[in-house]
């Protein structure tokens, strides 16, 4: 059993690793900000060792790190829809931040970063549906350009000082426990809005066409990437199923059972029209492969939101 820290464990995605590497057995210590509902009444009663703190800071940081083998770094300071807005700042605090975990990380001999990407950005516009690993990346927003330059920096990591590493590159994230005060993610909101009879706003015409992953199924790839030792180092995240957004909300009225109102404005910038993953490596390497449907997801998701309300 591995000795994990894991950076954003009170998250969304994070909570959910959480509780999946101590049901594994794992030694789990967690580091998130202190002001997080979740770290106190989710986390401590599990034995999970707890730090907080700014991520940015060295000396905050430092402590969780001594006896760790694995670092999980689920941490992002911006979102793709934010980082056009401050760049500098995107780079400031993702980037730069990294790369001072990773020169940590080398200082207290961690033997492993497993980073999550982002498989919806960082290829931009594609060339070919589904998206493999190998097709071009080239972000359209702020964001995809950090989670891509992490990528790099750790591989000249691992061939300047041999520090392991995997990438993970996920779809598009949903669950419970997605937050809504910040828009994280267009199932969470669209079901928030069925939940409270509003109408559901959607940029651009509902035809931009995205791939859709449950959270538990993805924190079992994370679980893979942990043992995982070999080659590749990066691997796609997805379902390789297309849902559009008028799909989507179509799915959702099926589980609500009654038509929803829907207003569409104008599209935004940084969407792409269409990002399907191709997980076939992760399929291969990582014996991982997505099992929730989405109509069984979204039920999950929907019946946490009417409990939590």
């Amino acid at each position: 059993m591995a000795s994990c820290l894991v950076l954003g464990g009170a998250g969304f995605i994070g909570s959910h690793l959480v509780e999946a590497l101590v049901k594994a057995g794992h030694r789990v210590k967690v580091f998130d900000r202190p002001h997080l509902d979740r770290l106190p009444m989710f986390l401590r009663h599990k034995g999970v060792e707890v730090f907080t703190g700014d991520f940015l800071n060295s000396e905050a940081l430092g402590p969780a790190l001594p006896g760790t083998e694995v670092v999980f770094h689920l941490i992002s300071t911006t979102l793709p829809k934010t980082s056009n807005d401050n760049p500098i700042y995107d780079v400031e605090t993702n980037l730069l931040g990294t790369l001072r975990l990773i020169e940590l990380c080398r200082a207290h001999k961690v033997r492993k970063i497993v980073f999550v990407s982002s498989g919806g950005t960082v290829y931009g516009i594609p060339k070919s549906i589904p998206i493999d690993e190998s097709q071009p990346t080239h972000p359209t927003c702020s964001y995809g350009i950090h989670k891509l330059a992490v990528e790099k920096y750790l591989h000249l990591s691992r061939v300047l000082h041999g520090l392991d590493y995997c990438v993970l590159r996920p779809a598009n994230l949903y669950g419970p426990r997605q937050r809504l005060d910040i828009a994280q993610g267009a199932v969470a909101v669209f079901l928030d809005r069925a939940l409270r009879n509003e109408k559901i706003q959607i940029w651009g015409d509902g035809s931009v066409v995205r791939d859709y992953v449950y959270v538990e199924d993805a924190v079992g790839a994370f679980l893979k990437a942990l043992t995982f030792e070999g080659e590749p180092k990066i691997f796609n995240i997805g379902s390789g199923l297309g849902v559009s957004l008028n799909e989507l909300v179509r799915e959702i009225q099926t589980l609500v059972g009654h038509p929803l109102a829907v207003e569409y404005t104008a599209a935004r910038s940084l969407d792409v029209p269409v990002n399907i993953l191709d997980a076939s490596l992760a399929r291969q390497h990582l014996g991982w492969s997505p099992s929730t449907p989405l109509a069984e997801g979204l039920r999950h998701t929907y019946e946490w939101m009417r409990s939590a309300r």
